[in-house]
Parts: C-alpha cells; sequence; structure tokens
C-alpha cells in the first residue's frame, strides 16, 4: 500500500473512526507540562503524537500491574474473556517498541506462554510516531536503537507541519487504513522529504545528548558486567535509592512478577499476578527468611547484571532501549547513563 497522508482537520475523524473499534488513548500534556497517555473521550485537543515518548512505558497495556489468574482455584477467564473493547495505543515511540521485543521472549517465546498477555498482543492496534526532538534523558541511539520506529507496529504516523503521513505495518493496520480510506490523500514526494528532515533534526538532537553526557556505545558494554561484580561503583550509586521500585515500574522492559494468594467473597481463595522489583528487599528472599542479595548494592547490580549480560546472551539484545524514564523517575537520582559510563570506564582501565 502507498503512504497515506491525513490533514490535521481531518486527525479526529480518525480518531473516531479507530474509537469504533478500540478505546483509544493517545500522548496529552498534563497541566504541569508531562506527557501522558489519556483516553480518547470526544476530544483531541492537545493530541501530541511527535514529541518524544510518553512517561507511562507501552508494557502497561499488555502486562497489567494486577491481574487474577486463579480464581477459587480455577484457571481465571477474567482476563481472556473480558468484555471490553481492545486498546489502540497511538504515539508509541521506538524505545517502547524495542522493549516489547523483551516482553515477548519472557511471555510468549518460553516454555510458559502467558495466556494474558498473548490475548493482549492479539487485541490491540499500535500506532507508532517518530521522536521529533529529544529530550535531556534520551540515548536510544547509544543502544543502537533508532529515534523512529522501523518495525513492530501496525500503523506509522509521522508528524508533520499541515498533517501526518501514515503507513501500514501490519495486516490489521492495513485492514483499518482500506476500510477508512476516504479520510486520506495519497502522499507524494513533499511528505516524505518533510518527514525525513525531521527524523534528521531528531536524530541530531538526541546524538547531542549522548554527546554532552558521554554516553558510551553499546559495543563497548561486552564483558562490563563481569569485569565489574566487585566495582565499587555498585555501592557508590545506591546511597540515594529509596527502595521505591520507579525504575522498574517505568521501565519498558522489566517484567519480574510474583502470586500472591488472597481471600474473596468470605472464604474464596484467588490468586493475583502482579508486578515485583528487584530493588525490594523481598525480591531475593525465600520462604525460610535467607536472602540472596541482602544488601541494595547488590540488587543493583542484578538489574544492571539482567539488561546488558543475562539478556545479550540469552536473547541476542540488551533490556535496555535508551529511553531515560528510570533516571527522569528516580527521587535519588541515580543515572544509569553516568552508571554505563564508569562501568565501561573501569572495565578498559582494568584491561590496560
Amino acid at each position: 500500500m502507498k503512504q497515506k497522508f491525513l490533514k490535521k482537520e481531518d486527525f479526529k475523524i480518525f480518531v473516531e473512526a479507530l474509537a469504533a473499534t478500540y478505546d483509544v488513548y493517545y500522548p496529552k500534556k498534563n497541566k504541569h507540562g508531562n506527557l501522558h497517555l489519556v483516553r480518547f473521550s470526544g476530544d483531541t485537543d492537545g493530541v501530541i503524537l511527535g514529541g518524544v515518548r510518553p512517561f507511562e512505558p507501552l508494557k502497561n497495556f499488555y502486562f497489567h500491574s494486577r491481574e487474577k489468574v486463579v480464581d477459587g482455584y480455577k484457571k481465571s477467564e477474567q482476563g481472556l474473556l473480558t468484555k471490553r473493547k481492545p486498546y489502540c495505543i497511538m504515539g508509541v515511540k521506538n524505545c517502547d517498541l524495542g522493549g516489547m521485543r523483551i516482553l515477548d521472549y519472557v511471555f510468549m517465546e518460553g516454555d510458559f506462554k502467558d495466556p494474558f498477555y498473548i490475548k493482549n498482543r492479539e487485541d490491540n492496534l499500535i500506532i507508532a510516531s517518530d521522536c521529533t526532538t529529544a529530550i535531556y534523558t534520551c540515548f536510544c541511539h547509544a543502544l543502537g536503537i533508532q529515534h523512529y520506529p522501523e518495525k513492530n507496529y501496525d500503523i506509522l504516523i509521522s508528524e508533520l507541519s499541515e498533517g501526518y503521513l501514515l503507513e501500514e505495518g501490519t495486516e490489521r493496520g492495513a485492514k483499518f487504513l482500506k476500510r477508512n480510506t476516504g479520510i486520506f490523500n495519497e502522499a507524494d514526494a513533499r511528505h516524505i522529504e518533510e518527514r525525513d528532515h525531521i527524523r534528521k533534526h531528531a536524530g541530531e538532537k538526541v546524538e547531542e545528548e549522548i554527546s554532552k553526557h558521554n554516553i558510551p556505545n553499546y559495543t563497548e558494554f561486552n564483558g562490563m558486567i563481569k569485569a565489574n561484580l566487585e566495582s565499587p561503583i555498585w555501592e557508590t550509586e545506591t546511597k540515594t535509592c529509596v527502595e521505591c521500585g520507579c525504575c522498574n515500574a517505568v521501565c519498558p522492559t522489566c517484567h519480574c512478577f510474583y502470586l500472591a494468594d488472597f481471600e474473596e467473597d468470605g472464604n474464596k481463595e484467588v490468586r493475583y499476578k502482579m508486578w515485583d522489583a528487584c530493588m525490594y528487599k523481598r525480591f531475593a528472599q525465600v520462604a525460610g527468611g535467607a536472602n540472596a542479595r541482602p544488601h541494595l548494592w547488590m540488587r543493583l547490580r542484578n538489574r544492571f547484571e539482567k539488561k546488558f549480560d543475562f539478556f545479550p546472551g540469552v536473547a541476542g539484545v540488551y533490556a535496555c532501549t535508551g529511553c531515560g524514564r528510570c533516571f527522569s523517575g528516580c527521587p535519588g537520582k541515580i543515572d544509569i547513563r553516568k552508571i554505563l559510563k564508569d562501568l565501561v570506564a573501569q572495565m578498559k582501565a582494568k584491561s590496560k
């Protein structure tokens, strides 16, 4: 299918067409100027499809923070037979699409396949969009990730000065565009040229942030964790940590969970799957009270070890996408970029 052009004055019609099938979410700024995903309720004023990623990661729609999996010791159908509309998430950036690669590996490609996660992945529509600028926490290029989507979306929408350039990514996306062909015009060379110009400018902004903070490239990461297992970096960096778990919650790749049983309706036992966080003290604690990582610095090391050593080994991809959410949300301002820089520097110093 040829690329389509949507005029800005027709954007609301486009969203209303989506809303006939989906619960639509898109990025808007709140009163404090922060970008968040909000549900479409008839008003499209203030929607920002360009810009940068919102604060919430895409994983929230697929890997729910609290999900009933057993009801009265029978497999719960709550998440599988829901009557709600599927989601359409608009303005999804490439750092979040990269994060879904990790979650897909964990919940869809292992020995056990999570039916709740798979059901959510099957139903929902992802409309990705280009980043049109960068903020101080962006460092996706350092992880080898582009600032614009290249795959793993249903529809790609790129914001231009007078409208939007659209292209299909999956059969599901193509079917929606075909059903609503009257909304669009055919894109021409000037639309593609403007998109490429915006991409070039945004890419330069990302590179500026990487250069400003002297962030190493992923090609320098190999072996940095093993070389620094006993480094003082871990203890130094945890001095301001309050164990809130925000870094885990906002990370697009973090996926740890635990199972907990509760009593509902008098005496009916139910089981929930709920998010866990490797920075919590109880994360590595077992029933007898022993804890494999009793110290906070050990848990920070484990977090980095999994992202930059374990996943490259088993899945061939780093479990970090350079979105910078962990730093922007951290009350202790623990900076993942600084830690990476220090780890690489110490590894190189040891090899001399």
